[in-house]
């Protein structure tokens, strides 16, 4: 190993109830892309916010070297001047402001106590140019799509001259266009020189782009394999990860039982009034019970307003179509009207839409079924613990109480407290948008089979996916979403990437 700009020496953080990190070591080589991975849990982002002064010094043991030189950060602004940037999965852009003005923000251009803004604009350039990124300084960033303010942050964190850039699950929201575009740019800045720690759970992606990898389990440092020697491969990440073999990620169904339509739409159209334009146009599609059906499509392509077309149209829509649930049509004014009609929806975005994080596991998982647990309308807080306690287990959800609060989990955790939501409404479909986004692969292995377990026992399933291997892995039949529109079914049997692909961009 060439000389570490970065060593963490027996890193240990405890919060009330957990050890997140157990004397954990961690070097990184200059100029290098160094992955960090392991399960939900394991205690990547911890490591990383103990880098990045989010914890700050004195609240953990253990001690930090860059460049050789012990460093005590007392926050985020210390880390920032020592050259250390961290680049978070929800990112920290501000969507009213241009650019130029998120790049430079808290890091301005001043004549005197003036702002310079020519010269701002200017080098806003110049760092667009960097990245590869080529859009008007003067843009505001709500216009841009999700890739392209990716690289505005990184654009944003090399514009502070930095040493040590850490990306934490960076193309987790990216198409295969976008995350193969910043894959190609970190390549680029690391030949500038520029080292790179980067936390995925996407694991061809790790092994393309990796000269090392460290892997974490339950908060203690397993092993760092040495990519340019041969040691980096899937089964033996996967099998570092969870301390087992996983020789199929995708779990067999013991038995499929395709029963009678559950849920039809006929001639479904959608108008959005907040875009001013239609985004569904005469979708007609259906699920049969025990059975999964996939739907597919680029991102943007009307996957999720389908969703939110279908659970009760909480975001408004003008909608014209036919549905039916079991036969018989309905209109659903709202999404309670959906779940009293048996249909429940986890969406893609568990932080902002699917959980409430102040609160904890048990007020979570009870949140969409209270009457279930009520006497003369007040809740039942013993029949509240019982229920969450019996989701817990079922699901394998690791918190050391379900008093724990929500935001306190780790990412896959959270997803089964989702999943335990909806579940606890006792739903004949469910609809699951992206439900193994930014998870690891022990997770989404539990998740996985979790699905054949409910189709088994008689429930549908709607499951919308970016990933192509998840779609042909899990699915009976997939609906590609192409522009609004179904551009075609296919049955598993006939499905392949080539084949979903030329549907869903044409």
């Amino acid at each position: 190993m060439s000389t570490p700009i970065l060593e963490m020496k027996n890193i240990t953080k405890e919060f009330p109830g957990v050890k997140a990190l157990n004397n954990v070591s961690f070097r990184v080589a200059q100029g290098e892309i160094h992955c960090l991975v392991g399960e939900n849990g394991a205690g990547k982002s911890t490591l990383m916010k103990v880098l990045s002064g989010v914890y700050p010094h004195g609240t953990y043991s253990g001690d930090i070297l860059l460049g050789g030189e012990v460093q005590r950060y007392r926050g985020i602004r210390d880390s920032e001047h020592a050259g250390i940037a961290i680049i978070y999965q929800e990112l920290a852009l501000i969507p009213e402001l241009t650019v130029y003005e998120n790049i430079f923000l808290g890091n301005e251009i001043r004549n005197g106590v003036l702002v310079n803004w020519n010269e701002t604009i200017k080098r806003a350039g110049e760092m667009l140019d960097k990245v590869r990124l080529k859009v008007n300084p003067a843009a505001k960033i709500k216009d841009l799509g999700v890739g392209k303010q990716q690289l505005v942050e990184i654009a944003k964190a090399l514009s502070r001259d930095i040493k040590l850039l850490i990306l934490d699950e960076p193309t987790a929201a990216l198409n295969e266009d976008d995350s193969a575009n910043l894959l190609e740019l970190l390549r680029g800045l690391r030949d500038q020189g520029v080292t790179c720690i980067l936390i995925s759970h996407k694991l061809k992606e790790v092994i393309e782009i990796s000269d090392r990898v460290t892997v974490l389990r339950d908060g203690q440092t397993i092993c760092t394999l040495d990519a340019h020697k041969g040691e980096v491969s899937e089964g033996v990440l996967i099998k570092h990860m969870v301390g087992r073999e996983i020789d199929n990620i995708y779990p067999h169904r013991a038995e499929k039982k395709i029963g009678d339509v559950v849920l039809e739409v006929r001639g479904w159209n959608a108008y959005d009034p907040s875009l001013g334009r239609q985004i569904l146009r005469d979708v007609s599609m259906n699920v049969r019970r025990g059975e999964i059906v996939g739907v597919a499509g680029l991102m943007g392509s009307g996957r999720t307003e389908l969703a939110m077309s279908i659970f009760g149209n909480p975001l408004g829509y003008q909608i014209k179509g036919e549905l039916r649930v079991k036969g018989e049509p309905r209109a659903f004014r709202d999404p309670e009207d959906a779940i009293k009609a048996g249909v429940a929806y986890v969406t893609e975005d568990r932080k902002g839409n699917g959980l409430i994080l102040i609160q904890d596991v048990k007020e979570n998982i009870t949140l969409a079924n209270l009457q279930a647990i009520a006497q003369n309308s007040v809740i039942d807080s013993n029949a509240e613990i019982k229920v969450a306690n019996e989701y817990k287990t079922s699901l394998n959800i690791k918190t050391p109480t379900v008093e724990q609060r929500v935001s306190n989990l780790s990412g896959g955790n959270q997803q089964k407290v989702c999943l335990g939501k909806w579940l606890f409404v006792k739903p004949d479909l469910l609809i699951l948008d992206e439900p193994t986004r930014g998870i690891d692969v022990g997770a989404k292995y539990e998740i996985y089979t979790l699905m054949n377990r409910l189709v088994e026992q008689g429930m549908s399933i709607i499951m919308i996916s970016s990933e192509l291997p998840e779609v042909l892995g899990m699915s009976d039949r997939v609906y590609i979403v192409s522009s609004g529109r179904v551009a075609g079914e296919l049955s598993i049997a006939d499905a392949t990437p080539e084949k979903i692909m030329h549907l869903a961009t044409n």
